[in-house]
């Protein structure tokens, strides 16, 4: 029997929106610089889209998750040294969810009206160190944005990038508050912080984090729901030479230490996903020898499945961030795959606890309703 891939993160915007993109540069746009729509994802995944010929695994749809719009954490446009910023971008970002996951696609956008039972669930931007009252009232405007009720079910959380921020945001009370709230009202929240880039100090503070939200909650119903992006972002280009290079290294053993400390809490989630970015770069002609990716991987997912365990840990693509450092839209969706395949063989999963990794641990997690 085929098992069912939800790729549980995922990213859209048409060439419309690119402008709007807090990382993009005009000067060198780069090839994350231009549309990346549906009809482009087709293109990626085209090797388990559902097919006459039965395969092992199939996408049954995907995850979008916020892209990281130009925004501010105040509703009205803010002047910052960077730009003036408000919550327009970010709502004209679920607008365009809202089409997609609609079928009412307008020209230009790359969907097409057949697309919208492959978007399963909705992740939009939300200020969530504005507390309480401001994440209410910018959810009840995500509300007007997305109109049919059918859509509104598919918002099952939201996302406030952490990985670029400075430190103390996580421990602010209107910031906790903030998650508590999510929790309240059965929203998750994606967790996106970035050890190699941004310093092992945003794990640590993470962990604070977490233990000032779930240890001040009593009511478990109430308990926010964690999903954490791409393993945290570990330093994968740690000089390699055999595994007690990697396991020894103190990056490696602070990492670790703190991936442990958040599996301790059983509302918190991991992604298997981001590491293409996070890697040496591939090539985009010469196919990569999946089983020394792999080798190389296992110290890091070989503790995201000690830790998390199966039943925990979800499939993502990080489409289209995934091509800069995968070999480009043609081949590097089809190489994750592969490279999860071998990974959740390389750690011994049986086949109930791969459809787990696959696709229904995402379905648990955000709440899809299938």
């Amino acid at each position: 029997m085929s098992i069912p891939i939800v790729d549980s993160h995922m990213h859209l915007f048409p060439e419309s929106h690119v402008r709007t993109l807090a990382w993009y540069n005009p000067q060198t746009p780069g090839p994350l610089g231009l549309q990346h729509s549906v009809d482009e994802y087709r293109e990626a995944t085209r090797s388990v889209l559902p097919a006459e010929n039965p395969q092992p695994t199939y996408l049954r749809g995907f995850i979008f998750v916020e892209t990281d719009r130009l925004s501010s954490v105040e509703e009205s446009a803010s002047k910052t040294k960077s730009g003036v910023y408000g919550w327009g971008h970010a709502l004209d970002e679920v607008s365009f969810l809202a089409r997609i996951a609609s079928g009412e696609p307008i020209p230009g956008e790359g969907h097409r009206a057949e697309d919208s039972g492959l978007c399963l669930g909705i992740i939009p931007w939300a200020p969530v160190p504005g507390g309480p009252e401001a994440l209410a009232k910018y959810m009840r405007l995500v509300r007007e944005r997305v109109k049919l009720d059918e859509v509104w079910r598919k918002v099952r959380g939201v996302r406030y990038l952490l990985q670029d921020k400075p430190p103390g945001v996580m421990l602010k009370p209107a910031f906790i508050e903030g998650l508590k709230w999510l929790g309240r009202q059965g929203l998750t929240f994606d967790l996106g912080v970035d050890a190699r880039q941004g310093g092992l100090w945003q794990l640590e503070e993470a962990v604070e984090m977490l233990r000032a939200v779930y240890e001040t909650v009593d009511d478990e119903n109430d308990k926010v729901t964690v999903v954490i992006d791409h393993l945290c972002k570990p330093n994968l280009r740690l000089p390699y030479t055999s595994r007690e290079s990697i396991t020894t290294h103190p990056d490696f053993l602070q990492w670790q230490a703190q991936i442990r400390a958040m599996a301790q809490y059983p509302t918190t989630y991991m992604k298997l996903s981001g590491s293409f970015s996070e890697l040496p770069p591939l090539s985009s002609e010469a196919e990569p020898d999946v089983h020394l990716l792999v080798e190389r991987l296992q110290p890091w997912v070989g503790t995201i499945f000690d830790t998390f365990g199966p039943g925990r840990v979800m499939f993502g693509s990080d489409w289209p961030v995934c091509n800069v450092g995968g070999g480009g839209n043609r081949v590097t969706w089809d190489r994750w795959r592969r490279v999860t395949e071998e990974i959740l063989e390389r750690n011994g999963l049986n086949g109930r606890q791969r459809a787990r990794v696959w696709g229904e641990v995402a379905v648990e997690a955000y709440k899809v309703n299938l």
